[in-house]
Parts: structure tokens; C-alpha cells; sequence
């Protein structure tokens, strides 16, 4: 018997090894079990937990009501009240809008016909618990306590699927309020048609942030409408149409024989019958989407694959390889028709248009890190701000279901364009790009006129004047680099010329940039670096001088000659992040938050700078600082994020700086080299190749580069191309408690 025993127990054991290991391999692949949607959307972070795919045209999410800054996602974790599901969200924006096509299933009937001016007045809003909600990639789920129903969220890419679980013998029914809106958003005109049992269509015109936002839906449900209450105005409506400023309907169901009823939505910014087109085929069902919506999430995360043994390190990683990939959105029907900010309706042949493009956020590492996880979305995003520029005979700055915003400085999409051009991606009209940043930089709208006769802005002319001149400068940059690889040497020396711009306001004295009069001699005074005063009267956008005088990542090396020295440089760098963080003013911007020092990690104009150290001859003060913000800006709570998400743009700065590499200069084609975090990182490249970035001996200590290697040859420098990752390869680190300051540096 203890012969047979033994063999019987090495079996078992075994075996128990085996399950072990498949169980680990298979959760070693299962990338959506790292991610979190509920990071960012507490704080100031302004995410959604909703339910989408990659850049897919429909973000069904939950909306709690309330017309405020941290609620421009539509939802703020510190909230316990749901108002419905609506179908369209913004990701990490600092303005609100959207939130169309407002969905709630409800167990009672309701008064639609009460005037509201708050979501208090709601008559189907409803509490809900955190312990009873869920968000995974693709799906959300909410159990809504009043009305006892629990409420599942998936999408495909132009279909949203809705799943409610009334109680038992409960009467089952769903408001739609097309007149529901938040933040700066607004319903014109809206309509409601009840086309048959199963189907309702309708469309709702609205004008915010988006002054000219048309969108077209249909729903099927899963049982025929036994009844139906319409509204226009809040008056009912005696007919299965209504069409009015407001319209509102409330949708009976049999409960009888199932307690689930289920609803496809889809939208078209085109028309009723685009929004049909756009529908999922019949057979396809909420348990299959959301099957495949994971599927596709696990796909698109997979692209950079990451080895530590601190979970926490994944969590952060995967849910912000998640928020890189949610915007920019899809917006052209399958059929490739969209509506243009003219209200034509043009076709995008052999491309997808996209919208929501912060460009301004977005510029600095999330559209680069595209070109690594989806360069096919990255010749659709510059065909699509090449449509615009075929309607507004110039580029777009911050574009919103096809309505220019005019949000924020600088003419972004040229970087973003430069980018994808000299990393190779084709797919779009090299010429006509070109010639529309050209035409964009030489018009007069938005201080170009001022930028082109004193060769900067004037403070006296224009509010942000030293911000919008840095980044006009940059801009110029850019295009003198596509006109230099396109061989237009007399462009290529105008606009190189115009990038040094940033020289005229360069203050040696103080070592800031400083607002200059239209004399060009003297300077906006008095002058307070620390002195924030948001949007209006003031040098700098969402900041102060602190935080905007060191956007030249285009000539570090010249920057660092304006003061004096590279010792200067590096004396000031460091201060930034070692001075007081006391912000000045009695209109300070909510954007400075984040704040290690003065450095402000929650907003943009900050994300390049640790970076600079390297170019300086210091990049162990670079290998300091990048970690010490990824330890200090980034965690697994709903306060995550230390600043708006703004469509990627947080996410991609950690995406990249925990892989030891960044694009300080994003039309450059080069990263410069941080701090890895990881044991190893691997990035999965088209056509099968790979780069695979390992720091040997990396912990919480050990962040200083000892030394490292190219494929094995000595790797003695701070940046390496775009080129040389796409040929793949593996680049080795070592890394150790104390900086080695003989790496990296240039003899």
C-alpha cells in the first residue's frame, strides 16, 4: 500500500504543478485583469468607467448628473446617484460635453412632464453603491438601488448593448431623455419616433463645447414596447413622434416570462438610417460582445507586455496602456460617411475619421506612442485633420465631433503629422499635409499676424503671449523638418529661422520667459514666476512662468547657451523641482496640480522637462526626477491620476517613462532615455519583430543607469530612434543605488 501511495501522491503533485503553471501562463496573458478603469475618475483625473473599445465610436457609461469641472466625464467616483446611460463621454477633458442619448431602466412609471433644473428633481434617477458596481475593458456593470435593477454596459465598435435584471413580477420599463444634458452642453432641437415594437429612432442637436453637434441613434430592444409615454417640452404627446427642443419617452415591457431586457443602440453623426447601418448584425448578443470587447481590449493591451513582480506596477501599466487607446474616437460610419463642421457629409474612402482630437495634450507622447501600438490609426488621425483642413483651409487645434473648439495654443496636429511622417507611416498625402501646415502657419488667425511682424507675441496684444510664441516656434520646427525631407530647402530655412522665436523672450537675467511689449524691449512687469491667473489677462496658459519656460524641446542645446552654461541650466532645472510649490494669484488655474515643486506633472506643459537634465550633461538627475514622479504621480486608486487623463495624454507619459524611454521632442523620431521600472519590457512590433528593454537589478532603490547595452554592443548615450526600435532588438540596462556619472554623458 505505501508503494502505491508514493507514485499516487508524485502523480498528484504533479499534476497540481502543471495547473499551477498553465494557470500562471494563462494569467500572464490575460492583460485585462491588470487594468482598472476606476483609476482617474477620482480627483481631478476626469475619466469614465463606461464600457467601450479601442477608439471605438460609442462610450456607454454612467452618468451622475451634475454640472461641474470634475464631473466633465460625466462621472466623479465621490458620487452615489446615477442619473443614466448615455452613449457618448469625453476621457480626461477639462471641459464637459457629450453625455447623448441618455438611457434609464426604471420599475415604476414616472412624471416626465416635471420641469427640472437639477438632477435632484430627476424623477428616475436612482442610488448606487461602489461594492455593487464593476469595470473591466469593455463592460461595466451597476446594481441600482432604488429601483432594484442591475444594469450591465458592453460595446462593439459602432454598437451599444445594454442588459437590465429588473426583480421579479417588477414592472419593466426605460426612460429615454434626449433632453438631458450637463456641463456646458445644451439640446436644440431633439425627436423620438416609435417605429415598431421593437425599435425607437431619433436624433438630438445640441450645442456646447461642440457649438454644432448633430447626433443620430436607433434602439432595439429585446421584448415589444407594451406601452409608451412620449414628451416634447414636457408636454405628452398623443402619437408615436415627437420633435422638440426636449423630448423624452418612457417604454413599458412585459415582465412576464423573463426578468432581462436587453437594448442595441447605434449612433451616426450622419443620419436615422446610417445609425441602422451601423447596428450590429441581429444575431450578434450582449454576452458575445462583451466576450469579444475583452478579446479586442486583451489584443490592443498585449502590445507591450511587462514583467515585474509588484502587482501594483502592472495595474498602473495596463490601465494606462487602456486610457492610450480609448481616444481618439471613431467617428465615420461603416459606411465610411461623416458629417463635416459645414454640415456636409463627405465619405472617408479607404481610412477611418476620427474625432476628438486633443491635440494639444495629446502631441507630446500619446500620438507618438500610436505610432508604436496602432500606426494604422495614425495615418487615419492625420487623414482625418486633413479632411478638416479640406473644409477650413487650416489645421485643426482641438477638434469635437467635427465642431473646432478653438481650445488651448499652438497648431498641433502639425507635430502629430511630422511625426508620423518621418517615422515612415504611410497612408496619407505627404504633399497636402505639408502644404496644410504651411498654410496653417502662414495665416493670420490666433496671434499669427502678431507672431509674423515682431517675430513673438507682444504681452500687450494677446493674453498667453509667451506660450502661444513657444509653441508657435516649435511648430515651425516641425515644419521646417518636413520640408527639409521633401526637399524644400528655401521652406526648410524660413520656418527653421522662425523656430528660434523662444530667443526673443528668453529673460537671462532672471532665467524665465518673460511677456516682451511690441518695443522688444521691455519686459511685462511686475513679474511674480510663481503668479498663475487663469486664461485671461496673463503670459502663459494653465500656468506660470515656472512651468512654461522650458518649451524648447526642439533646440535643448541652444536653450541651455541662452543661460550661459550648462552648470546655469542645471542649477535652475533643478530648482523647479525643489522650490516652494506656493502658487500666486487670486485666479489660479485648477489645471497646476501634481505639483514637486513647481514642476506641475497634472497638466501638460510639464511632462518633457525632467528630460532636459539629459541634454545637459546630467542624466542621472533625469534617471532621479522621472522616477520620483512615477512613484509620486501615478497610483492604483481612484485618484490615480494627479491631473486631467486629457484623451491618453497622463496615461502615455507613464506608458513610455516606465519603459525608460520618452519623446521629449515628439516630432523628432528620437526617446530619450529615463528610467525603467520594469525587470523587462517587451514591445510587440508589426511584421512579428520585437524590443525588448530589460533593466537588470531594478528596484525602488536601484533607478540610476550603471551602464547598457544595444544587442549586446555598449550603449553609451541618451537617446535612441524610433529606426533602431523598429528593427528590434533588446536593449539592457543596469541598474544600481548610486548614479554613474561617466553614462551618457557626450565627451
Amino acid at each position: 500500500m505505501k508503494n502505491f501511495i508514493l507514485p499516487l501522491l508524485f502523480v498528484i503533485l504533479v499534476t497540481s504543478c502543471k495547473i499551477k503553471v498553465n494557470k500562471n501562463t494563462n494569467h500572464k496573458n490575460n492583460f485585462v485583469s491588470h487594468v482598472d478603469p476606476f483609476i482617474g475618475t477620482g480627483g481631478h483625473g476626469h475619466t469614465y468607467p463606461g464600457a467601450t473599445v479601442p477608439f471605438g465610436m460609442l462610450q456607454v457609461s454612467p452618468d451622475n448628473g451634475i454640472s461641474s469641472w470634475d464631473w466633465c466625464s460625466g462621472y466623479h467616483y465621490s458620487d452615489s446617484i446615477v442619473s443614466g446611460f448615455s452613449h457618448l463621454h469625453l476621457s480626461g477633458t477639462g471641459i464637459g460635453d457629450l453625455a447623448d442619448i441618455l438611457f434609464m431602466p426604471i420599475n415604476k412609471k414616472v412624471d416626465l412632464t416635471t420641469k427640472t433644473t437639477s438632477r435632484d428633481q430627476l424623477p428616475y434617477k436612482s442610488k448606487y453603491s461602489h461594492a455593487n458596481e464593476k469595470a473591466t475593458p469593455g463592460s461595466y456593470q451597476v446594481f441600482l438601488e432604488d429601483s432594484k435593477i442591475n444594469v450591465e454596459l458592453t460595446s462593439s465598435q459602432r454598437t451599444a448593448y445594454h442588459k437590465y435584471t429588473f426583480a421579479k413580477n417588477d414592472k419593466q420599463s426605460v426612460v429615454v431623455d434626449l433632453g438631458f444634458a450637463i456641463n456646458w452642453d445644451k439640446a436644440l432641437k431633439t425627436g423620438i419616433t416609435i417605429e415598431d415594437e421593437y425599435t425607437i429612432s431619433g436624433y438630438r442637436y445640441s450645442k456646447g463645447w461642440a457649438p454644432n453637434q448633430k447626433v443620430y441613434f436607433v434602439a432595439k430592444f429585446s421584448k415589444p414596447i407594451s406601452e409608451s409615454v412620449l414628451t416634447a417640452d414636457k408636454q405628452i404627446v398623443n402619437a408615436k413622434k415627437a420633435d422638440a427642443e426636449n423630448t423624452s419617452a418612457q417604454l413599458f415591457f412585459d415582465s412576464k416570462n423573463s426578468n432581462e431586457l436587453f437594448v442595441k443602440v447605434a449612433l451616426s453623426s450622419v443620419s436615422i438610417a446610417n445609425a441602422k447601418d451601423n447596428l450590429d448584425d441581429p444575431k450578434i448578443n450582449f454576452e458575445e460582445t462583451k466576450t469579444n470587447a475583452s478579446s479586442i481590449w486583451n489584443n490592443a493591451l498585449s502590445k507591450i507586455q511587462v514583467e515585474t513582480p509588484v502587482d501594483s506596477l502592472k495595474t498602473i501599466f495596463y490601465t494606462a496602456m487602456y486610457h492610450a487607446q480609448v481616444a481618439p474616437v471613431t467617428y465615420s460610419d461603416k459606411n465610411g460617411q461623416f458629417r463635416q463642421e459645414d454640415d456636409q457629409i463627405v465619405t472617408a474612402k479607404d481610412y477611418t475619421a476620427y474625432s476628438t482630437l486633443s491635440l494639444w495634450d495629446t502631441f507630446r507622447a500619446e500620438n507618438p506612442l500610436l505610432t508604436l501600438l496602432a500606426p494604422d490609426k495614425a495615418s487615419d488621425i492625420v487623414n482625418s485633420m486633413l479632411a478638416y483642413y479640406d473644409v477650413k483651409k487650416i489645421l485643426p487645434v482641438w477638434t469635437l465631433y467635427a465642431n473646432e473648439t478653438n481650445t488651448m495654443t499652438g497648431y498641433h496636429s502639425i507635430p502629430v503629422i511630422v511625426d508620423a511622417y518621418l517615422k515612415g507611416i504611410k497612408g496619407f498625402d505627404a504633399e497636402k499635409a505639408y502644404q496644410a501646415m504651411k498654410t496653417t502657419m502662414m495665416q493670420d488667425e490666433r496671434g499669427l499676424n502678431f507672431y509674423k511682424k515682431y517675430g513673438y507675441i507682444p504681452y500687450n496684444l494677446l493674453d498667453e503671449s509667451v506660450t502661444i510664441t513657444l509653441e508657435y516656434a516649435y511648430d515651425d520646427w516641425c515644419v521646417a523638418q518636413m520640408a527639409k525631407a521633401l526637399g524644400k530647402t528655401e521652406d526648410y530655412q524660413f520656418f527653421l529661422k522662425r523656430s528660434q522665436a523662444y530667443q526673443y523672450l528668453f529673460d537671462s537675467k532672471t532665467g524665465f520667459m518673460r511677456g516682451k511689449s511690441e518695443d522688444g524691449k521691455s519686459w511685462n512687469e511686475p513679474f511674480d514666476p510663481k503668479h498663475s491667473n487663469h486664461r485671461e489677462h496673463t503670459d502663459y496658459t494653465e500656468g506660470n512662468a515656472w512651468q512654461h519656460s522650458w518649451f524648447v524641446p526642439h533646440n535643448v542645446n541652444d536653450f541651455i547657451k541662452l543661460h550661459g552654461s550648462n552648470e546655469v541650466f542645471t542649477k535652475r532645472l533643478e530648482q523647479l523641482f525643489t522650490e516652494s510649490s506656493e502658487i500666486t494669484g487670486n485666479n489660479v488655474s485648477a489645471d497646476i496640480s501634481g505639483l514637486i515643486g513647481q514642476y506641475a506633472h497634472g497638466n501638460e506643459p510639464s511632462h518633457h522637462i525632467a528630460y532636459m537634465f539629459n541634454h545637459a550633461g546630467q542624466p542621472w538627475r533625469t534617471q532621479y526626477w522621472v522616477r520620483h514622479i512615477l512613484d509620486t504621480q501615478y497610483n492604483t486608486t481612484p485618484n490615480g491620476l494627479s491631473g486631467n487623463e486629457d484623451c491618453g495624454q497622463m496615461s502615455a507619459w507613464y506608458v513610455f517613462s516606465s519603459m525608460g524611454l520618452y519623446p521629449m521632442n515628439p516630432a523628432s523620431g528620437e526617446y530619450e532615455i529615463g528610467s525603467p521600472i520594469f525587470e523587462k519590457a517587451t514591445i510587440n512590433l508589426e511584421g512579428g519583430k520585437t524590443f525588448v528593454i530589460e533593466a537588470e537589478n531594478v528596484s525602488d532603490k536601484n533607478y540610476y543607469i550603471q551602464s547598457a547595452t544595444l544587442n549586446g554592443v555598449e550603449f553609451n548615450q541618451t537617446a535612441i530612434t524610433h529606426h533602431q526600435i523598429l528593427q528590434g532588438g533588446k536593449l539592457h540596462f543596469v541598474m544600481g543605488p548610486q548614479p554613474n556619472k561617466n553614462w551618457g554623458i557626450k565627451k
